[in-house]
């Protein structure tokens, strides 16, 4: 039998894995790395360039989740080193950044689902907030629901308080539908909402109080004529006082109606009053000091029994260029920086909360009271509000032109959503979130 003569080297035939057949090859361990790494470089450049931000973010939020976990997130003082001072900072454009939930199908109310109610010019959903110091991650709401299992998460305020519970429940039903326990029958009304997530036993409320106080007028029956209220510096709000024990987190929002017409009382006597034509001038009080008084009022409370964290959020500032539907908010994009300033009030409002704070945390040994601070981020953004879309159809005839625009309020949704990205970071930094 004749013997097989070694193959030279350099006339090897590669072997085939279908036995010899044509059209099979075997690369080189080294070029097959290479192909790989090329790729992979492929599908990351077609991601940055071709994608948008939500594909973005699907893919890189574990990495940089765990880049964003080793920042001290703070709502004021120095960037940079381990400290992200979320509070100063601006809008970058990030097309779709925003664009995470159907409003309609969270049941938010009318007036604040803007493309519902006709608004064609969704450019103000293409933009992030970049804060000073670190990323902002995008929600999670799994990470949310896990940090807050078996909590009472609970909104305390005006109408900027009911904005933001209901960007949370939108970005929450996103991937947990909540169940409705109760609503207001009257649904105009949206004085009262709360709903349960059972995957987590978490629970979230909206409380109506817009003085914090106890207070009745305008505050309670917004079909008077006469914008004034009466408001009892002595007691809290009865429907939410009545329900503090149960809370675990609290996010106090109050401002915009301390602006307004009131009469302040203690008991059966009249204090003082702003903004009121018909009693002495002498007896002007202003807005601030009834609004410490309020506050210190809530945090004293919310200071006994179980230990709890309270978020003072922050003034958010109105843009108002005119009183009607088609004067009233027109920008279609972010102011840039130095564009426009703070009024005096407005800083005086937010600094307002950083003194009640740290107040409160000096009276308190169990409770964390830290500020949510929003002022800035929601001020440079004029073009996130309904404007003439708080209306269904604003061009149609039967809508007419001297109707007031909603400049104060945000779409859902919005630049809202970002609210609740700090809170999100607020609290599981915090709270020894489960994973």
């Amino acid at each position: 039998m004749r013997a097989n003569k070694p193959l030279h080297p350099q006339k090897q035939k590669l072997s085939s894995p279908n036995g010899g057949k044509p059209g099979y090859f075997i690369l080189p361990k080294s070029a097959c790395i290479w192909f790989s790494c090329g790729f992979v470089s492929l599908a990351l450049l077609h991601l940055f360039c071709c994608s948008s931000s939500g594909a973005r973010e699907a893919v890189f939020s574990p990495l940089l989740q765990y880049v964003d976990d080793t920042y001290n997130f703070i709502s004021s003082g120095p960037g940079g080193g381990k400290s992200c001072n979320y509070s100063e900072g601006r809008w970058v454009w990030a097309p779709g950044h925003a664009r995470r939930y159907n409003a309609t199908e969270c049941n938010v109310k009318w007036s604040h689902n803007c493309i519902r109610n006709g608004r064609h010019d969704t450019g103000y959903l293409d933009w992030r907030w970049q804060p000073e110091g670190c990323r902002l991650p995008a929600f999670d709401a799994k990470r949310f629901l896990s940090a807050m299992r078996g909590k009472h998460v609970a909104f305390v305020g005006d109408s900027m308080a009911r904005n933001q519970v209901q960007s949370l429940i939108c970005l929450l039903s996103a991937a947990f539908p909540p169940r409705i326990v109760y609503r207001d029958p009257e649904p105009w009304k949206c004085y009262f909402w709360r709903w349960a997530f059972p995957t987590h036993d978490v629970t979230v409320s909206f409380y109506w109080a817009p003085f914090i106080a106890r207070a009745t007028g305008k505050a309670v029956n917004e079909s008077m004529a006469q914008n004034m209220n009466y408001v009892y510096l002595d007691a809290l709000d009865d429907r939410w006082a009545a329900d503090a024990d149960t809370m675990d987190v609290v996010v106090l929002t109050a401002g915009h109606w301390f602006l307004n017409g009131a009469i302040y009382y203690n008991g059966s006597r009249v204090i003082g009053h702003h903004v009121h034509d018909e009693l002495n001038a002498s007896d002007i009080i202003g807005y601030a000091w009834p609004m410490q008084l309020a506050y210190r009022m809530a945090l004293d409370r919310l200071s006994s029994g179980r230990p709890r964290t309270v978020m003072l959020a922050t003034f958010s500032p109105p843009h108002f260029e005119g009183r009607t539907l088609t004067t009233g908010c027109p920008r279609k994009g972010p102011y840039e920086e130095g564009e426009k300033e703070l009024r005096p009030v407005e800083k005086e409002l937010r600094s307002l909360m950083y003194e009640e704070a740290e107040a409160a945390t000096r009276r308190s040994g169990t409770t964390r009271v830290e500020v949510l601070d929003v002022t800035k981020l929601a001020f440079m953004r004029p073009d996130g509000h309904p404007g003439a879309y708080t209306h269904g159809d604003p061009s149609a005839s039967g809508v007419h032109k001297w109707m007031l625009a909603d400049c104060l309020h945000f779409c859902l949704p919005g630049p809202v959503d970002t609210f609740n990205e700090i809170l999100q970071q607020l609290l599981t930094k915090s709270q020894g979130e489960v994973r």
